[in-house]
């Protein structure tokens, strides 16, 4: 008695793969290094220290 075939294609029917399969090429990664500098390079806005009179508001309503 033998052991069924199993059903699908195998992995020697889809062909070579290429060398580095799975692997993100340098092209990729050199792009994503440059937008990852450009995000770091991104400068917050500074803080807005102003109260825009919260403090003078809450108070007049007592």
């Amino acid at each position: 008695m033998s052991a069924p075939t199993p059903a699908g294609p195998q992995p020697e029917d889809r062909g070579p793969e290429p060398p580095a399969f799975g692997q993100p090429s340098p092209a990729l990664l050199a792009r994503a290094d440059r937008g990852y500098a450009r995000f770091l390079a991104v400068q917050a806005p500074p803080a807005d220290t102003r109260d825009h009179n919260q403090d003078a508001d809450a108070a007049g309503a007592r």
